[in-house]
């Protein structure tokens, strides 16, 4: 969500989202998830948790809503992120801009994209002048209807709809990148600036695809029955890491073509994988169980930063942690009780921006947070 819905966090993670629903990220019960002072929210070290030891300091930028997937512009000087906040006059999520000094407290950051449809997955283009995205809005203007929830079944929406488009800063879409019956989404671009990764199901399979900027030359990555997503470029553009789940077992594969043709997909189940940026050479990083997703390489190109509730017994919390692209010296970043997810280095890698239902009182709030790095 890479794909944001944003997941469902109980039952685990939604990205790109795939879309930022979060209707079950509660844990009141937990000490740490209190609210705290507007002065101790927006700096300093008093947000750290004991055990956090690669942040310097903290601070929280957004304040209310499901506020997820922040990416950083180029030049580090500004993030993009979707959400859903109904004090912004929001019926489903959108995609926003701001300055990574500010804050947003009784206040709305600037819309980009058009506030039709639902949209997802933004990411800011090379020239840090433009923006791309996940849109519905060409279907439909209002949002996409939410997939039924049923007792015991945890799913997010594929919606055919979502096509990938390019805008200026001021919100006007300048192309359209894809026009393909199906979910394409998910995209992220290479720190060379020259390739966009996508997930899309237009071979009846949720599968890796690259293009080039704009959108031409798409290239099959994987080709695995399962779901492949989430996948981000290496610092020097030459791998990819993502989140997937493959197949082999044939009731699996037949539940799972069940709900791909109802445009659905259970995410409770990721690994980590790595390959070049052709799909070539091919590795699981990880083999935790339950839900991992999320990957970002950290600015070593070595390791690879992810968020997962693989020691969660009941699904939760969502917790982030640091692994060696090889799969050894897994080490935990966060410690809340609640939901962190969505880690991403800053260009220089100084910072690291997740989202969290940390200090929310308790509720299901998800804000985006700041972290100053350390190691």
């Amino acid at each position: 969500m890479r794909f944001i819905l944003l997941f469902s966090i109980i039952c685990f993670f939604a990205s790109c989202k795939n879309q930022t629903e979060q209707e079950s990220k509660k844990d009141t019960t937990s000490e740490e998830n209190v609210a705290v002072s507007e002065d101790e929210r927006k700096s300093g070290d008093s947000l750290i948790f004991p055990g956090e030891k690669y942040f310097k300091s903290l601070r929280q930028v957004t304040f209310g809503g499901d506020n997820a997937e922040a990416y950083w512009s180029p030049d580090g000087s500004q993030l993009i992120f979707q959400s859903n906040y109904k004090e912004w006059g929001l019926d489903c999520d959108q995609m926003f801009i701001m300055d990574a000094d500010e804050t947003f407290e009784n206040k709305m950051p600037k819309m980009v994209s058009t506030g039709k449809g639902r949209t997802t997955c933004g990411y800011f283009m090379p020239d840090g002048e433009h923006i791309l995205y996940s849109s519905t809005h060409l279907d439909h203007d209002d949002c996409p209807p939410v997939p039924e929830k049923t007792p015991g079944r945890y799913v997010w929406p594929l919606y055919d709809s979502y096509e990938i488009f390019v805008a200026d800063l001021e919100g006007n879409i300048v192309s359209q990148l894809t026009d393909t019956l199906g979910y394409n989404a998910e995209a992220t671009i290479s720190p060379q600036g020259d390739k966009i990764v996508f997930t899309s199901t237009r071979t009846g399979d949720l599968e890796l695809f690259t293009m080039d900027i704009d959108g031409s030359n798409v290239k099959q990555i994987t080709d695995n029955i399962g779901y492949d997503g989430g996948a981000f470029f290496s610092p020097d553009g030459s791998k990819l890491v993502f989140r997937a789940h493959h197949l082999e077992d044939e009731e699996e594969i037949n539940h799972y073509q069940g709900l791909l043709d109802e445009n659905l997909i259970e995410p409770s189940k990721m690994e980590i994988f790595v390959c070049n940026a052709d799909g070539s050479d091919m590795r699981q990083v990880t083999d935790l169980g339950q839900a991992n997703w999320a990957p970002f390489f950290h600015p070593s190109g070595e390791k690879i930063i992810f968020s997962s509730n693989f020691e969660s017994e009941r699904g939760f919390p969502f917790h982030i942690y640091m692994i060696d692209i090889d799969g050894t010296n897994l080490t935990q970043v966060t410690n809340s009780e609640t939901f962190d997810s969505f880690p991403m280095f800053s260009p220089d890698g100084k910072y690291l921006v997740f989202s969290s239902n940390r200090y929310n009182g308790g509720g299901s709030d998800t804000n985006v947070f700041i972290a100053e790095w350390q190691e």
